[in-house]
């Protein structure tokens, strides 16, 4: 995947070092990427997400030709309201992750970085006589991750030109379902959002709050348990896999493509294989590779691959991982010769 044309200027901050891989072109870190994750989780920091995809939809038509095509129910999603929304191939395996909200006549939507090109072009494919316009804004707008619980202000969009997205991560909605068998989810008070800048105001608006990169992101991403689209997903995924039905597939809404395997292996059956939270050994000073395959006894054939690490400031090495539904949940996992402990996301 290929990341937004526009190098953020929050790279000239001191001590910034650039991720590489997915997250090219935003900072991993700015030099301690454990206080950077301490000032996340205390509200008083901010991440860099400039790298992300910025598509708007305008029209009268584009909630309900929006809904018609995905996951969520947006027919009548009320302006500044944030709601999440998959696209699914017409096997059900997810293509792309869509944080959506409205201003009353825009919806913005934000998307994994290098997913805009795509996304845009499959929907002019679709557009067909209906009223709507779909424009790619990644060069334009820049997106900055705050750990802010509140939706956006229609204020905010006049005072100041941006919007935000509230993500609901880990509500449960009333036509949604989960797969988890917690009864209390780790990330149940999270609290998160996306704002929608003017690249120009991008410095602007992070004003003098600190900054934390990538890392500390996914330290709290992890222990959220919450996926993410091209890493917990490869071409064969499907949303029960991650129990990402929870905020983004809405079971009582009319046809959509791929809603025939939502359907199936939701009534009758349960998903090829489960996320899972890892506590890794931290022993030895190394985390395994993202990508990493997960074994039950060393030598043996895979089972599953890890597909985020990251270093907590409290827990340690962590990881999430898929791997097949039937592996023992009591069983520790190795990945090469580190041990890895699970904890059941996806129940199997």
């Amino acid at each position: 995947m290929t990341t937004a044309s526009v190098e953020s200027p929050l790279l000239e901050h001191p001590g910034a070092v650039q991720a590489d891989g997915y997250d090219a072109g935003v900072a991993a870190h700015y030099g301690d990427p454990l206080r950077e994750q301490r000032l996340l989780e205390q509200g008083l920091a901010v991440v860099d997400l400039s790298h992300r995809g910025v598509v708007t939809v305008t029209g009268p038509d584009r909630l309900s030709w929006l809904h018609s095509m995905t996951t969520q129910q947006l027919t009548d999603l009320a302006p500044y309201t944030s709601a999440e929304s998959l696209v699914l191939s017409p096997h059900g395996h997810i293509e792309h992750d869509l944080h959506i909200v409205d201003d009353g006549e825009t919806t913005w939507i934000t998307l994994e970085p290098g997913t805009s090109t795509a996304l845009v072009e499959w929907l002019n494919s679709m557009r067909f006589m209906l009223r709507v316009e779909v424009t790619d804004l990644s060069d334009a707008y820049a997106v900055l991750g705050e750990p802010i619980g509140n939706e956006s202000l229609p204020a905010e969009r006049e005072a100041r030109g941006v919007i935000a997205w509230r993500d609901p991560w880990p509500a449960i909605g009333a036509d949604t379902a989960t797969y988890s068998e917690v009864e209390e989810h780790p990330a149940a008070g999270r609290a998160w959002r996306e704002l929608i800048v003017p690249r120009e105001q991008l410095v602007e608006e992070v004003g003098d709050r600190h900054l934390a990169g990538t890392w500390a992101a996914d330290a709290e991403r992890i222990s959220a348990w919450r996926p993410r689209l091209g890493k917990e997903t490869d071409h064969r995924t499907i949303p029960h896999e991650l129990d990402w039905l929870r905020t983004a597939v809405h079971l009582h809404k009319g046809c959509y493509r791929g809603q025939e395997t939502i359907a199936r292996v939701h009534n009758l059956g349960r998903p090829p294989r489960r996320l899972v939270f890892l506590h890794l050994d931290g022993s030895g000073h190394v985390l395994p590779d993202e990508g990493a395959e997960l074994v039950k006894t060393p030598g043996e054939r895979p089972i599953g691959r890890i597909t985020t690490v990251a270093r907590h400031a409290v827990d340690g090495p962590i990881a999430l991982a898929v791997i097949k539904r039937n592996t023992p949940v009591d069983i520790q996992l190795y990945a090469g010769d580190i041990a890895a402990a699970q904890t059941p996301i996806v129940a199997p």
